[in-house]
């Protein structure tokens, strides 16, 4: 009986095991699905990066600090900044190619939504820096970008590059010079043979100065060594002496104001700052409104305008600034011509 009922039990459990596994296998199915249809669904649609309203990180490369240079800075961040959504990298190359070449590819390494170049030797370093991306350059004060190779043309630049030049009018220049000094038959320019903006405002001024009976006196400067003794032997060889937007003599303007001053002559500028510094006079631009048209072609950029297509812009309206110190040193009368000159005087902020 005992033996029965144990027989019972274990057939029991062994019942209640089967059921249970049973269960368990009919769970362990798939669900069933709803038949596909002939129409696949739709993934959703990736959005494409749109530059508009978004942050971007440009990268500024200044050739070297002096007045001139400093105010186009001035102007391209007074512009980026106004945008909100702009983070400005500054870079100093301290007048030295090699290291605005080093500031650029470093710029470039960290991927920089744009690179934007403050004078020649600068904006190449970019140039190149930037030639086989599709990070846009944008240059500052190039008087001459296609005799630079940064452009194709001042109207199509052709590739990834645009900006503002500062070509100067040496027909106002000369027509100043001559005002001041009627009895002045020769112009003095000293200019570094390595800046292609020089050779370039050094052809510019040779063609038109016979117009004026004026006879220009070149004398070229490789570094900054060479410029005293060179400014020295032009100052001793010609009526006054007219400067260029020549960065590595812009750097050195005191030492060429030295020796002008030595000679007893006149150094006439290219632009205010130079004016405020010691020089006579100038009919120059204003480098602040410069660099606001360079920031502003910037932010164009950035937004998905084509540097391609966007043409070189010019600032036009350039100002007589006369200094009224240096006027008085060298005895000469403000003409009536100038009488609606700027008059800044020497040292003024």
């Amino acid at each position: 009986m005992k033996t029965t009922k144990k027989a019972l039990s274990l057939l029991l459990i062994l019942a209640l095991a089967l059921a249970a596994f049973a269960g368990c296998a009919k769970s362990a199915q798939p669900a069933t699905q709803t038949p596909a249809t002939d129409t696949p669904a739709e993934a959703p649609a990736a959005e494409a990066p749109a530059k508009s309203g978004g942050s971007f990180t440009v990268g500024v490369i200044q050739f070297g600090s002096h007045p001139s240079l400093d105010n186009c800075y001035e102007g391209v961040r007074q512009a980026l900044e106004a945008s909100g959504n702009v983070t400005i990298d500054l870079q100093n190359g301290n007048f030295d190619s090699a290291t605005c070449d080093t500031i650029a590819k470093n710029m470039v390494a960290k991927n920089y939504d744009m690179l934007i170049g403050i004078a020649t030797p600068a904006a190449v370093s970019a140039y190149a820096a930037a030639a086989n991306t599709d990070i846009p350059v944008v240059f500052c004060a190039v008087s001459d970008p296609v005799a630079a190779g940064l452009v194709d043309s001042m109207e199509a630049p052709g590739g990834n590059c645009t900006g503002t030049s500062d070509v100067l009018d040496f027909a106002a220049q000369l027509g100043l010079i001559t005002t001041l000094q009627p009895e002045a038959k020769s112009i003095g320019i000293l200019y570094t043979t390595s800046e292609a903006n020089s050779v370039s405002q050094l052809n510019q001024i040779k063609a038109i100065a016979p117009q004026f009976g004026m006879e220009i006196v070149e004398q070229g400067v490789q570094t900054a060594a060479d410029i005293p003794q060179a400014a020295a032997a032009l100052a001793a060889k010609v009526d006054c002496i007219n400067n260029f937007t020549d960065n590595n003599v812009v750097n050195n303007l005191g030492i060429l104001l030295e020796q002008a001053n030595a000679a007893g002559i006149p150094v006439y500028g290219s632009e205010e700052e130079q004016v405020i510094n010691g020089c006579l006079a100038s009919v120059g631009i204003d480098y602040v409104a410069l660099g606001n048209v360079t920031g502003e072609m910037a932010l164009s950029i950035l937004e998905g305008s084509d540097a391609a297509t966007m043409a070189v812009r010019q600032i036009m309206d350039a100002t007589p600034i006369v200094n009224t110190d240096v006027l008085a040193a060298f005895g000469i009368e403000l003409p009536e011509a100038y009488a609606n000159a700027a008059l800044v005087t020497t040292g003024q902020e």
